[in-house]
């Protein structure tokens, strides 16, 4: 038999949606029947070539440039949305990254990481929200990191975003629950995407680093958009407020070699 499709004719935002784990949870969601609003900032390229592909594949999606850390872009990104049909999930995925010493960050940076990857994220899902209250009824999702728990050099502006953002989670689903809204977070770990490359140097290192994860590979980014999709559907309708780990049990193991 063939399983009906989970999110049929359900409108959908996705934040970041150009490329890596924004586009295959757009993809994701497309193929599962949704409408998915697909949002980016600067990569037109890609996010047509997403559309594109969804599109060939008989899927719905919409594009929607807009700045996520910008209030007005997060305004014009939720009333595209509910242009077309009653917003029934919204996935935070779009991110600033800083990959800096601490000592060396300026404040106008820890300024702009922060809107994109906080206060964007905390005002959309406030506008959503308030569409998803009347209705009640919805499902958010917000993209965290394994970051958010532990660290390494150079990534203080996003390790604090990304903490910021699992309390923030938490919160929101206790605020949201008496509405029948759902607040969740996936925390990521090592992603194959663009973004996770571009922070490892050099091949050496990167090797290092996969030889340290306990499957000995990195995460694809549909394995995320599963999990994404999981949180957002009616299966998890008992699961509210918390933050799922989906790293291959890299934040389960003790720092340093594994023992012999």
């Amino acid at each position: 038999m063939t399983q009906p499709k989970r999110f049929k004719d359900q409108v959908v935002i996705v934040t970041g949606a150009s490329q890596g784990i924004g586009q295959a949870t757009a993809m994701a969601f497309a193929r599962e029947g949704a409408h998915v609003v697909l949002n980016y900032f600067s990569s037109e390229a890609a996010a047509q070539e997403t559309l594109a592909t969804i599109e060939a594949a008989g899927g719905q999606a919409s594009l929607v440039q807009a700045n996520v850390g910008d209030l007005d872009g997060c305004r014009r990104l939720c009333e595209a949305g509910e242009a077309i049909g009653p917003i029934s999930v919204l996935v935070n995925n779009a991110a600033g990254f800083n990959r800096a010493p601490f000592l060396e960050i300026p404040i106008d940076e820890f300024d702009r990481v922060w809107q994109i990857n906080v206060r964007g994220v905390y005002y959309l899902s406030q506008l959503v929200g308030q569409k998803m209250v009347e209705r009640r009824r919805g499902s958010i999702v917000h993209v965290s990191s394994i970051l958010a728990r532990l660290a390494v050099p150079q990534r203080t502006v996003y390790c604090a975003t990304k903490g910021a953002i699992e309390s923030l989670t938490r919160a929101m689903a206790l605020d949201l629950a008496p509405y029948n809204i759902r607040v969740n977070a996936v925390s990521p770990g090592l992603i194959e995407t663009q973004a996770m490359l571009a922070g490892f140097p050099n091949q050496e290192l990167l090797d290092s680093v996969r030889q340290h994860i306990p499957s000995k590979r990195f995460g694809q980014p549909d394995e995320l958009a599963q999990a994404i999709l999981f949180l957002a559907s009616e299966e998890a309708s008992y699961i509210n407020g918390i933050v799922l780990p989906v790293d291959s049990a890299l934040g389960a193991r003790e720092a340093g070699p594994a023992a012999k």
